[in-house]
Order: structure tokens, then sequence, then C-alpha cells
């Protein structure tokens, strides 16, 4: 994701006072975790430095945010994830993790990204429209196969011609063949 910066394109520099009191100099106003939550969501890009020593803390804050978003019901990090990244610390292979997780992350953000390019290319904008219809159809001939008689069988919608719906045709006529054996049995 493209990062978002200042007015002169560096990142926001983001000041913590000795109160725990968070201020972003670009706005000139005081922020909370939840404000710098957001703005790592839609990809500004900051810097957070202690006010009295100007050391670069982005790092605590970011790990703060973190840890409040677990406690706060939205655990996204198993249990047993956490446990061997506590055990890689002092490990001879911690050096390694950082540019591992940054390319596993990077990683799994592309195939998202590719995902829901494949999905949307597929999916047209009437494709909801036509799962519904179908997923009507097959309901209601599920639920003639049950009652008969009840509800009568809906006309099957008609094939696009530009794509094929082998999977749709192959349960429509299971769904058919279902329907005419309990029919038989019905009478």
């Amino acid at each position: 994701m493209p990062s978002k910066n200042s007015q002169d394109g560096s990142a926001i520099i983001i000041k913590k006072y000795a109160n725990r009191r968070l201020y972003n100099t670009q706005s000139s106003s005081y922020i909370t975790l939840d404000d710098l939550a957001r703005m790592v969501r839609t990809g500004v890009d900051f810097q957070v430095l202690d006010a009295k020593s100007g050391a670069d803390i982005t790092h605590a804050i970011l790990t703060q945010i973190i840890m409040e978003e677990e406690a706060n019901g939205e655990q996204m990090l198993p249990v047993s994830f956490l446990r061997q990244l506590i055990a890689m610390y002092g490990n001879s292979m911690q050096a390694m993790m950082p540019p591992y997780l940054e390319a596993a992350m990077a990683n799994f953000q592309a195939n998202q990204a590719s995902m829901q390019e494949t999905f949307q290319t597929n999916m047209g904008a009437d494709a909801f429209a036509k799962m519904a219809e179908n997923n009507m159809a097959m309901l209601k001939a599920a639920a003639g196969a049950f009652m008969p008689g009840a509800v009568p069988p809906a006309p099957a919608p008609a094939a696009t011609e530009d794509k094929p719906s082998g999977d749709i045709d192959t349960l429509r006529a299971q769904m058919e063949e279902m329907q005419r054996k309990l029919d038989r049995l019905g009478k």
C-alpha cells in the first residue's frame, strides 16, 4: 500500500510526551493510539519521537497498538505463533526474522491484491444477482423435492454463453433427478 506522507513528502512526526500524550506535529493536535492505528490502516507514514530525548520510539508504539488490538478481542496472532516469536529472541536466528517476516507479509499482501483483482475480474457487476438467482432456484427445487406440490419448480436460469456453468448445470440435473425420484416415491 502506498504511504501517505506530510506535505513535504516526509513522514509525519508524532511526539510522545512524558504524560503519555501523543502530539501530531502536522495537524498541531493531540491524538490517541486509535488515531495512529487508523493512520497505519490508511497508509499514512509517521515517526514517533520521544519529546524529551528525541529518540525514535515508533517500534515501541506500533507494538503497543498491536498489544491493545489483541487485548480488545481483535486477536489475530495465534498463541503458538507468539510462543515461537518469543522463543526467537536471543536465538542465533533472531537477526533473520525481521526481513523474513517483512517478506512474508509483502507476499501475503501481494496475494491478497491478486485474489481481489481476480475476483473482481471474474465476478462482474451482476454476478451477485446471478448467484442469488441460482441459489433461490436451487432452494425452490430443494423445497419442492421435500414437499412435492408445495412449491412449483422454478425454471432453471439460462446459462450465459460467455461463461460455462458446468457445476451449476450438474447441480441442477442432480436436483431434478432427486425431484423425479421423490415424485415417484410420493405416488
